[in-house]
């Protein structure tokens, strides 16, 4: 089969992993997110590297993918590259980068290390970056963070009428942006990986004096995590009369502020709230559904009155060692900035790349007016090269080929990709298909061991949903089990007694918004969906990642 999105491989860095990457690109990857949107996001994420000192820029490769890559047209991220990082960073290893943001990975080698990575001058540098970070306190001491999610709002604000445009204003318009996302990446980047520094001291020091325990109380319940609030909003209009007037005048306000938000949304070619109000109204429904008692603003009071207590908790079991204290200290005043802030650079980019969405779909829909699509979403078919040919004389010599694509990426999107590979993938046509893997189910009293998600033990009938966009299944108090998690499935953890998910780590999204919402929750069950009977009776115990089947 013909792939058009697959990228070149690095041999510099030669191990790829679906870890982290596969929560954001849960299916193939489009051509024309490929195209238009994915290299701006290589140049972003190196872009942030060299700006904290951890890679300098002629470390990387010119005109072609590194950090990130396609094959067998899923993404895929570069594990090498991170692991250098954090054998670079100062009180950092490969270790901690693997724990943190890419959680259980079957299979991945253990990180050897080669020429070139060894690099003191450049750890040097990262210390003066992470002795800055203990300096921010507060998310709003980031001013350029702040300066991006004021130019995101206000380019939804000022949205212009896309039906008055021409196509090639569309195009323009949309063309434009590009650059805007590779700097709202680098700042996304940037912050993720700053994040890592004064939560490594926290867990560092919680292991060492013998409560780890305390790790995940710590870094929840820190408040001002912007991808929370589309749940709080949604709760809000749960509590109204969906026929009222009340309710519709809510919602606009809601599809304003949130629309941009939805199921695999970095993707161009996946619907919106915006685009398909439905989904948040079938999330909302449910939470319609649930108590009084499930307010998630109440969820998160609690957990930041948990981690006051496990903060003062820990540094009395310090306080003997000044230094110790000191350090811990810093961490947990600082960990309380980075962590909203790298869901504020997250909902940052999302936002922008539904303005890159919004002309692009008006395009798609008059070329299914013109018969040259079958669908709006063809428009994210179409390679970033082929654009002057789609606006030209003859756009209809697309459209074989656009069928063709789309053939491809629903014959893709029923395999199951390697998760980890070293080098080069295995050929997609021998990857099984997804309905193919075989797992042993789990029998009453059997267990499965994940990662701490999210502290506190639940109880509730176990509800396997594939899809974001369709939770009638869950009901208030059960069990959400879900293959991966963006933030577009935090409303459905609102009714939820527990989450548990197949893949994850520490710093993924969804985990953070899921600790703020104040859900027991699991992450890296692998072949959680599979193995856990859908209308199980389940216990989840976010203190130690196990979930048990009861009945």
């Amino acid at each position: 089969m013909s792939i058009v999105t697959d990228t070149q491989l690095s041999t510099r860095f030669p191990i790829y992993t679906r870890a982290n990457v596969g929560e954001v690109f849960p299916d193939p990857v489009a051509p024309a997110t490929r195209s238009l949107l994915l290299y701006e996001s290589e140049l972003g994420w190196r872009d942030a590297y060299v700006r904290m000192g951890a890679f300098e820029a002629d470390e990387f490769p010119e005109n072609e993918f590194c950090i990130l890559g396609v094959a067998g047209g899923y993404c895929y991220l570069n594990a090498s590259v991170m692991r250098i990082f954090g054998e670079r960073a100062p009180g950092l290893t490969w270790k901690a980068i693997d724990e943190q943001f890419f959680g259980a990975q079957p299979g991945i080698p253990d990180y050897v290390e080669q020429p070139g990575d060894n690099r003191p001058d450049l750890t040097a540098k990262l210390e003066q970056t992470f002795g800055w970070v203990f300096s921010i306190t507060n998310v709003d001491q980031l001013d350029q963070l702040n300066a991006h999610k004021a130019r995101t709002i206000e380019l939804r604000a000022s949205r212009p009428d896309f039906s008055s445009m021409s196509d090639l204003e569309l195009w323009e318009y949309a063309e434009a942006l590009f650059p805007v996302h590779r700097e709202l990446f680098q700042e996304h980047l940037f912050v993720t990986t700053l994040t890592t520094v004064p939560v490594g001291v926290i867990q560092t020091v919680a292991t060492a004096v013998g409560r780890p325990d305390l790790i995940m109380p710590l870094i929840a319940g820190v408040g001002q995590v912007d991808s929370a609030e589309p749940s709080y909003a949604m709760w809000a209009l749960s509590r109204l009369d969906p026929a009222s007037e009340e309710f519709a005048s809510g919602f606009e306000q809601f599809r304003l502020d949130f629309g941009s938000r939805g199921p695999n949304e970095w993707e161009a070619r996946s619907p919106t709230w915006d685009t398909n109000p439905n989904i948040a109204l079938a999330a909302i429904d449910r939470m319609r559904l649930a108590g009084d008692d499930a307010d998630p603003r109440a969820h998160q009071q609690q957990r930041a009155e948990e981690r006051a207590e496990a903060a003062a908790t820990l540094l009395a079991m310090v306080e003997a060692d000044p230094a110790t204290h000191g350090q811990l200290a810093a961490a947990i005043a600082a960990s309380g900035a980075w962590l909203p802030a790298r869901e504020r650079t997250k909902t940052n980019n999302i936002r922008l790349v539904q303005e890159v969405r919004m002309p692009l779909r008006e395009l798609g829909r008059r070329y299914v007016e013109r018969q040259v699509f079958d669908e709006i979403e063809d428009f994210g078919l179409v390679l970033h090269s082929e654009m002057e040919e789609m606006l030209g004389a003859t756009p209809e010599r697309l459209t074989e080929r656009i069928r063709e694509r789309r053939s491809t990426h629903a014959q893709l999107s029923n395999r199951e990709p390697e998760f980890v590979f070293v080098g080069s993938p295995s050929d997609p046509e021998n990857w099984p298909t997804r309905d193919a893997v075989e797992v042993e189910p789990l029998e009453v009293g059997d267990s499965i061991q994940g990662m701490p998600g999210c502290p506190g033990v639940s109880e509730g009938i176990a509800r396997v949903v594939l899809d974001s966009s369709d939770p009638t299944a869950l009901g208030p108090g059960d069990v959400l089990v879900a293959p991966s998690t963006d933030p577009s499935w935090t409303p459905l953890f609102v009714p939820a007694g527990g989450v548990v998910v197949d893949v994850g780590a520490a710093l993924s999204h969804a985990i953070i918004v899921s600790r703020e919402l104040g859900i027991p929750c699991v992450v890296s069950a692998t072949y959680a969906t599979r193995r856990i009977r859908d209308g199980a009776r389940v216990r989840v115990d976010g203190n130690t990642g196990i979930v048990t089947v009861l009945e």
